[in-house]
C-alpha cells in the first residue's frame, strides 16, 4: 500500500505545472486571437479551412515550446517565464508572416486555404525551433 501512495509523490507538481500550463494556453489564445485582426473561432466554426490551419499551427506551435519549458525548466516561474517567451515568439511569427503576405489578414477570411496552411506550418516550425532552444 506503501508503494502506492510513494507514486504519487509528485502528483501536486504536476496539478501546479499543468495548471500553469493551461493558464498560459488560455492565455495565449486570448492574446493572439486579439493580435489577429479576424476572428479565428467564428471562422472555423463555419467551416473555414484556412483559419483551422492558421489557428492550429500557432498553438501547437506554442505547445510545442511550453511542453519543452515545463521538462527543462528548474521550477514553476522558469517554466512559466520561458512560456512566456514562446507566447511572444509565436507573436513575432504572426506578424513576421504578415509583413512577407501582407494580403494574409484578408486571405484566411476569405478561405484560402495555402495561405492558412502557410502559416500554420511556419507557426508550428517556429514552435519545433523554440522548443530546442530551451533544451541548452
Amino acid at each position: 500500500m506503501r508503494q502506492v501512495f510513494e507514486s504519487f509523490a509528485g502528483f501536486d507538481d504536476f496539478l501546479a505545472y499543468l495548471a500553469v500550463a493551461l493558464v498560459l494556453l488560455g492565455l495565449f489564445v486570448a492574446i493572439y486571437i486579439r493580435v489577429t485582426p479576424y476572428r479565428e473561432l467564428a471562422l472555423i466554426r463555419e467551416g473555414n479551412m484556412a483559419a483551422s490551419f492558421s489557428l492550429s499551427g500557432a498553438l501547437l506551435g506554442f505547445i510545442v515550446p511550453l511542453a519543452a519549458a515545463v521538462q527543462q525548466s528548474v521550477n514553476l516561474v522558469d517554466m512559466a517565464i520561458w512560456g512566456l517567451i514562446a507566447m511572444l515568439v509565436q507573436i513575432a511569427a504572426f506578424v513576421a508572416v504578415k509583413l512577407l503576405i501582407p494580403s494574409i489578414t484578408q486571405d484566411i477570411p476569405a478561405g484560402k486555404g495555402a495561405q492558412g496552411f502557410f502559416l500554420g506550418s511556419l507557426s508550428l516550425g517556429v514552435g519545433l525551433l523554440s522548443a530546442a532552444c530551451m533544451t541548452f
